[in-house]
């Protein structure tokens, strides 16, 4: 494994780490003692594995080790495909809290990033934050023009923080793979990747700001929901500005007499409009927690933050629906289709298998009223039999689940009465309905036709690259066997039957000839006094009786 030297000290803490919370025998089995030559009496630690479960030893491991492994871990938890459900608990409880940074390492970022004085750029701006985390503040400021603003400022060095542990991860994770054989299923890098490409996004502020104008333009002719304005002007990748936004958060709502009445009104309006952005619009936002959410007066709802948003292409959206659809029919079959043409299974995943389990999760269903169905439950069942059957769910479905899982828990807090599923039948229904109209049966069949002839152009092509392949010797072909014994006794037969039938024709051809001999009275001389045509059959017999009992016996004539 080639490690970088500038890497050893953060490989010892994170040997240490895990030695701390009761993984030393992970370190032991990587070989980072032998790598790094670190202390045998390491591995002593761990006085607390008896005490906490390995779920909760994990979470500790990541909170000891810092941004990076909490952001991966939070991430994480919405994998319920490669996680068990007691580790996912934990990665639930992950602490983003972190304490502020220094006003003036606040001011020194600003007046980099935006180029000018912090005087010049805001009239007022409130030193103490609002909320810290790990990767950034937000403070309260107002402009010259008078508007006031929310200010998030990125955490000095975060960046290079963050990517230098992901360059660790990135060598960590194979080796990981190589020396532990229970890792190797997980396909830890193809998760890792996907959540570096998240985090990595969520470090550039103006992804977070393109993000906040994406959903505002899904929601700009509906007057009841509010997205914040971004000033582009006073944004970079590091600085975010966006409009402040007067209102009560969505978990302090018990706070306001005013809107406590109105508590089914805004719990519809937010179920209503995360399903416009996930089954319509194909982009949303990810994490709908109470803390990112304000009811504003009127009982209008506003999203804020948008660091974490989910893109479902048209593909998968339309395979999405298929889905619920299925689901709200308590068809199998179709259920088992919408999985399949998600991409979400591989070649080796046991189909029958497959279809039995989503059968009882049918069965679970079936009897139930729409209203009494649990989304919660029905998105963790399905990522449970994804996870048993080592079906590998793309990042923006895990993305959708979390969103799912997170609206249902807000919305029963708001009222119990309200259902997800019954709000969401309307949806299907416009869905199946635009699905079969003219102009989106013409616009497929357009599509499926201009892939079917684009395959077949490159058809010719793809040939002659074939031929040439067999032609100078490099086509490569892998037979695979699943029973050789079968072939190996055919094989037997046939050389057998050709044994036979060359000891019988040589049988013959000598018998030929020495009848033939005898018949014209030219017998050589030494076989004159002999009984040559006895002795020929006799012996000839013999032979062919033994070379047939021979074969008999060995039971493969």
């Amino acid at each position: 494994m080639a490690i970088k030297l500038r890497h050893t000290k953060r490989y010892k803490e994170i040997a240490s780490a895990l030695v701390r919370h009761g993984f030393g025998y992970v370190a032991e089995e990587m070989g980072l003692f032998h790598l790094f030559s670190l202390p045998r009496k390491w591995m002593k630690g761990g006085e607390n594995k008896l005490v906490l479960t390995w779920a909760e030893r994990i979470r500790l491991v990541l909170e000891e080790l810092g941004p990076t492994f909490v952001k991966l871990g939070q991430m994480s938890s919405t994998r319920k495909d490669i996680l068990p459900a007691d580790v996912i608990v934990e990665m639930k409880k992950l602490q983003d809290q972190v304490p502020p940074f220094s006003m003036r390492e606040v001011r020194q970022i600003i007046e980099r990033e935006l180029s000018d004085s912090l005087e010049t750029i805001f009239a007022s701006f409130n030193e103490t934050p609002m909320a810290a985390a790990s990767i950034g503040q937000v403070h309260y400021a107002r402009l010259h023009s008078g508007e006031a603003v929310a200010v998030k400022v990125q955490r000095p060095m975060i960046e290079a923080i963050i990517k230098y542990d992901l360059e660790i991860l990135r060598e960590l994770v194979p080796l990981a793979e190589r020396r532990l054989d229970w890792v190797s299923q997980y396909q830890l890098g193809d998760v890792l990747e996907e959540l570096s490409k998240s985090m990595m996004d969520e470090l550039n502020y103006t992804h977070e700001g393109r993000n906040a104008d994406k959903i505002a333009r899904q929601f700009k002719d509906d007057p009841h929901i509010h997205i914040p304005h971004v000033y582009w002007n006073l944004t970079t990748s590091k600085v975010l500005t966006m409009e402040w936004l007067d209102g009560v958060k969505l978990g302090a709502l018990q706070e306001s007499k005013e809107l406590l009445t109105r508590k089914k009104e805004v719990a519809e309006r937010l179920v209503n409009a995360m399903l416009h952005q996930i089954l319509i619009e194909g982009v949303f936002h990810a994490d709908p927690h109470p803390g990112n959410l304000l009811v504003l007066p009127g009982a209008r709802l506003a999203f804020i933050d948008f660091g974490m948003v989910g893109h479902l292409s048209e593909k998968m959206r339309y395979q999405l629906t298929s889905l619920l659809i299925a689901m709200m029919r308590h068809h199998t079959e179709g259920v088992a289709r919408a999985v399949v043409r998600m991409g979400m299974v591989g070649d080796d995943v046991d189909m029958d298998a497959l279809e039995k389990d989503l059968d009882r999760l049918r069965e679970r269903y079936y009897d139930l009223p729409l209203a009494q169905v649990s989304l919660a439950e029905a998105v963790n069942d399905l990522f449970s039999i994804a996870g048993k059957h080592h079906i590998r769910i793309p990042t923006d479905l895990t993305l959708l689940g979390k969103a799912l899982l997170t609206l249902e828990g807000v919305t029963e807090s708001l009222d119990p009465e309200v259902s997800i599923v019954d709000l969401a039948e309307p949806f299907g229904r416009r869905l199946l309905r635009e699905r079969f109209r003219p102009n989106q049966v013409r616009k497929r069949l357009w599509k499926d036709t201009t892939e079917t002839v684009s395959t077949l152009a490159q058809l010719p092509r793809q040939l002659s690259q074939v031929s040439k392949l067999i032609c100078s010797g490099k086509l490569r072909m892998e037979v695979g066997l699943t029973d050789l014994e079968p072939l190996l006794r055919k094989l037997d037969q046939v050389s057998n039957r050709i044994s036979f039938s060359i000891v019988l024709l040589s049988f013959s051809i000598v018998m030929v000839g020495l009848m033939f001999a005898a018949s014209t009275g030219n017998e050589p001389a030494f076989l004159v006094h002999l009984p040559v045509m006895e002795i020929g059959s006799v012996i000839a017999g013999m032979m062919m009786l033994w070379l047939l009992y021979a074969i008999f016996k060995s039971g493969r004539f």
